[in-house]
């Protein structure tokens, strides 16, 4: 079940398309940390689904956490979006 942001969608230009996708995707990955570290896809030890369950699970995760920033996430994407920003215009 994903969640709707309730945030209207940004307004940008097709400059700031990149910056924005750089900093969705910064957020995703450290989402994919944060889901790594709650345990999101751990084999259960009785399975022992071995080194390939290890290496694919950090694809779902990853995959997990870019359609929790496409529902709009946690707003560290803005945050990270309006630093770069900042930064370029300096």
């Amino acid at each position: 079940m994903l969640i709707q942001s309730s945030l209207p969608p940004p307004v940008t230009s097709s400059g700031d398309s990149a910056l924005r996708k750089a900093a969705q995707e910064l957020e995703a990955q450290f989402l994919s940390e944060m889901l790594k570290s709650a345990g999101l896809g751990e084999a259960p030890d009785g399975f022992g689904g071995g080194a390939g369950e290890e290496q694919f699970s950090s694809f779902l995760r990853l995959e997990q956490a870019r359609a929790m920033v496409s529902g709009g996430g946690i707003g560290l994407a803005e945050t990270i979006f309006h630093a770069l920003k900042e930064r370029q215009n300096e």
